[in-house]
């Protein structure tokens, strides 16, 4: 079996050694704080190129067997170049792949990098970990943004997290700067933009009280889920959907569940299935040594 290593940055770097399909020895995070969700926003992307490589390097003594690496970071990723990332804006344009391998070599560290989105290495980790090598996976991830990861791994941004589901010109607070977008109304930034007296959190759980404006937002946030699914669904055709991440116990299935059935009404596209997975940051790292070891450099 192939020897990886898995690296993930989101709202932070972790990074851990990869075999069979499974993590071997400690995950390494950075920044070390767990509740340090916005640590890497002002980080110039030289520098973020620096803390993963540092990350890399305390996995693997000098001269150690490695097959690949694989590295997941939001945004638009093609040919070893970060095209956008609305959530870690200074990544835009970065060809980091290429950074980061010439970095590992000044190090003594000479291995195939590769550089994959976040959401797409989700994807790959439950189809690896669940023995679903051979099936579509598709998966939404949800926190600061929203992600949408698929595998296998098919030729398009697949930026789901800025399907439109609003024509309403209000709807403007996706970080992108598009209008009507899923992440305007479900990402976590969005969030506090739109409710500056109260945090998401407390949107919930006032909601849960009856509060009348947080209902009908945690209703339009379902809804709004809802709409970007059965887009999916009407693209692809139907199939089993996952849904995890950092903010997932705001995620009520049945609500979800009652609402796309309203929007997904041709019988051969009823066939989905909807399953809740608590957020792993194990899935994303492994799915990214699990990616790499499979890709061609340049290939992504």
């Amino acid at each position: 079996m192939a020897r990886t290593i898995g690296v993930v940055m989101a709202e932070r770097v972790v990074t851990a050694l990869i075999e069979d399909h499974k993590i071997v020895g400690q995950v390494h995070e950075y920044p070390e704080d767990a509740e340090q969700f916005d640590g890497l926003v002002e980080v110039p992307s030289e520098d973020l190129c620096d803390i993963i490589c540092d990350q890399i390097v305390k996995l693997v003594p000098e001269g150690s067997h490695i097959d690949a690496i694989g590295v997941a970071l939001p945004g638009i990723v093609r040919n070893g170049i970060i095209e956008d990332s609305p959530n870690l804006a200074q990544l835009k344009g970065a060809k980091i792949c290429a950074w980061i391998q010439e970095t590992l070599q000044e190090r003594g560290r000479d291995y195939p990098v590769n550089i994959f989105n976040d959401a797409d290495a989700v994807a790959a980790g439950l189809a690896a970990t669940r023995g679903q090598l051979d099936r579509l996976i598709r998966v939404w991830t949800i926190g600061n943004g929203i992600g949408f990861g698929r595998f296998p791994y098919a030729e398009g941004p697949w930026e789901g997290g800025h399907t439109v589901i609003s024509l309403d010109l209000k709807e403007n607070y996706c970080g992108c700067g598009g209008r009507g977008h899923l992440e305007g109304i479900m990402g976590h930034r969005a969030m506090r933009l739109r409710f500056m007296d109260m945090e998401p959190d407390e949107v919930f759980a006032a909601a849960k009280k009856g509060d009348k404006r947080c209902t009908q937002f945690v209703e339009l946030w379902h809804r709004a889920l809802a709409a970007a699914t059965a887009t999916q669904i009407h693209l692809e055709g139907p199939g089993r959907f996952y849904f995890t991440g950092r903010d997932i116990s705001r995620l009520d299935l049945v609500l979800l569940k009652e609402y796309l059935w309203e929007m997904v009404k041709m019988s051969p596209l009823q066939s989905y299935t909807l399953e809740v997975v608590q957020e792993n940051a194990e899935l994303a790292i492994i799915g990214a040594g699990e990616a790499a070891a499979h890709v061609r450099i340049g290939d992504r």
